[in-house]
């Protein structure tokens, strides 16, 4: 069963597509607020997300970028905002679709089917990394170890896929920073990247202090050795 995340703070319309999604055969969790939002998703594994754009306490742009950093799920701005600004920004930071109220619930349901179906066409090579007892969910932007969720922060993550996707290869420190640079365009130096790869060598090694699998090279950079 699919599952989706509606960020929405019409009451009407929650209830109206709750009982539409529910008889689609999908399941759904509703956040009214960001904050919600965050909580849901960081806990949740979602197929999905349809988010309005202006809600009590920001904007679902803002919700966009932040899961954008984490995870490649697919994404539907269903707003008022009718815009060319507003759509153009809501797909460059990362949407799949957009669509302005009033709606044809008929319409929502047939893109929401497109995107999932353009989900599950990913081979499993694209939507998942494994090795080492580490498996990454490329799609929900969750990452295990022996079956176990890790708790990683954005940039961990995005360093650990990183590393998994260049298995047994020697990345130089200024590759590594030039894949950190954040949505903002903020700037990782030398000094945030030794934190990052002890923090993460923490969440991901056996005995951190004598790491096994994120290896230092020295005066060359990070490799990844893959054990098993």
């Amino acid at each position: 069963m699919n599952k989706i995340l509606l960020l929405e703070d019409d009451l009407s319309l929650i209830n109206g597509l709750s009982f539409a999604f529910k008889k689609q055969g999908f399941e759904s969790d509703v956040a009214k607020t960001l904050k919600d939002a965050d909580v849901l998703f960081s806990k949740g594994k979602y197929d999905l997300l349809v988010l309005d754009v202006s809600l009590p306490d920001g904007s679902g742009f803002e919700f966009c970028k932040k899961v954008r950093q984490v995870s490649k799920v697919p994404i539907i701005f269903l707003t008022a905002s009718d815009e060319e600004t507003s759509i153009i920004m809501g797909l460059d930071i990362g949407g799949d679709d957009y669509i302005t109220k009033p709606f044809k619930l008929g319409v929502l349901i047939s893109r929401i089917n497109a995107l999932l179906r353009r989900s599950r066409d990913f081979s499993t090579e694209d939507t998942k990394l494994s090795s080492n007892g580490i498996t990454v969910l490329l799609l929900q932007g969750q990452a295990y170890k022996n079956g176990e969720l890790l708790n990683l922060t954005a940039a961990e993550y995005k360093l650990l896929c990183l590393f998994m996707q260049n298995p047994n290869t020697v990345l130089s420190k200024e590759q590594i920073l030039d894949k950190l640079w954040d949505c903002e365009g903020n700037y990782v130096d030398n000094n945030s990247l030794t934190v990052y790869i002890r923090r993460l060598r923490i969440k991901v090694e056996d005995n951190p202090g004598e790491p096994q699998m994120l290896l230092t090279v020295r005066r060359m950079g990070y490799k990844w050795n893959v054990i098993y």
